[in-house]
């Protein structure tokens, strides 16, 4: 691969892999810098966003998961690293997000509450920290009885928005005890989940109101394929001023859609979407042209799009030039 040379004045800085960037000028020295702004930066800056997601493997090979990354995720501001998705026993989040900063990546640890004591929580909060990964989306997780391992005993000894406030103590010198921090205290860009489809959706946004005063700084939808359930949960949710990702699923067949709308709770395809998923000749180029669809219908309603490709990485490349991303 040619070595990149220095950007010019004026011209955007480049990051490994030619991934996504933004620049802030540094006039502090006594010659005039580009520094690349982190995803926290760009939050606080009010720029539009786009992350995308890998699920690490079932297994220690990474050379897959982080070619993808280098391929399909150029242009992503943060990456999503999924914690056990599903309840699937897998290669740990933590250790998949440490190997994309290694690559240059700005890396979005998923940390569940599943799975973990308080203990355990804390632990790999510092841990994360310490690997100097800022970014942490925290979510309840899914019941183990819906995974590979049913006879696994659950543990949600705390909830995601009581994790978020001890993300927020740890960042203030404490543990969740109040007990006192060694050293500097670890800082964290903190993200949450939302279900914008959930029915009621009420006690959807009592929820988003207790994170954001938890400490949640953005959140990432739920798959959004209801154009007008979206619409109807951004217009109540706009007093919050808190970035909201629309969830962008890559739909790989009608035989999928239907499954989401039986055992997903929030998610509704609509009949006409899973009408050219079944009539499809080229499920890939239908798919591509679904998701560009709604990510130009969904961009002026948010502040960015989270695409989840679940396995179609190699499609990824198309949805973002179709829908101008």
């Amino acid at each position: 691969m040619p070595k990149r040379s220095e950007p010019r004045w004026g011209e955007q800085a480049c990051l490994p892999a030619g991934r996504r960037c933004s620049e802030r000028q540094d006039s502090t020295g006594p010659a005039k810098t580009w520094k690349v702004m982190t995803f926290k930066e760009k939050i606080q800056a009010g720029k539009f966003l786009l992350t995308s997601e890998v699920g690490p493997a079932k297994g220690i090979h990474t050379d897959q998961l982080l070619a993808e990354a280098e391929l399909y995720h150029s242009k992503s501001d943060a990456i999503n690293v999924t914690d056990l998705q599903s309840s699937i026993m897998r290669l740990g989040s933590l250790t998949v997000s440490y190997l994309l900063k290694q690559k240059g990546f700005e890396p979005i640890y998923q940390l569940t509450c599943r799975d973990r004591n308080r203990l355990a929580l804390q632990s790999d909060l510092l841990s994360a920290a310490a690997l100097g990964i800022e970014n942490i989306s925290i979510l309840t997780g899914d019941h183990p009885s819906r995974g590979d391992h049913p006879e696994a005993k659950p543990v949600f000894d705390l909830d995601s928005v009581q994790l978020l406030q001890v993300a927020k103590k740890l960042e203030a010198g404490q543990d969740m005890k109040g007990n006192k921090l060694e050293g500097v205290a670890p800082k964290f860009c903190l993200g949450a989940v939302v279900n914008p489809g959930a029915d009621p959706l009420e006690p959807q946004i009592m929820k988003m109101e207790k994170k954001i005063a938890a400490g949640a700084e953005f959140f990432q939808t739920q798959a959004v394929f209801d154009l007008r359930a979206f619409e109807n949960f951004i217009s109540k949710t706009k007093h919050l001023k808190t970035p909201v990702m629309a969830g962008i699923v890559l739909l790989k067949s009608a035989a999928m859609a239907r499954y989401m709308n039986k055992h997903v709770a929030g998610v509704f395809v609509p009949d006409d979407l899973i009408k050219e998923m079944e009539e499809a000749k080229d499920r890939a180029a239908v798919s591509v042209e679904i998701a560009s669809r709604l990510i130009k219908k969904i961009k002026p309603m948010c502040q960015g799009i989270h695409i989840m490709p679940i396995g179609w990485n190699k499609i990824m490349p198309l949805v973002l030039e179709a829908s101008g991303l």
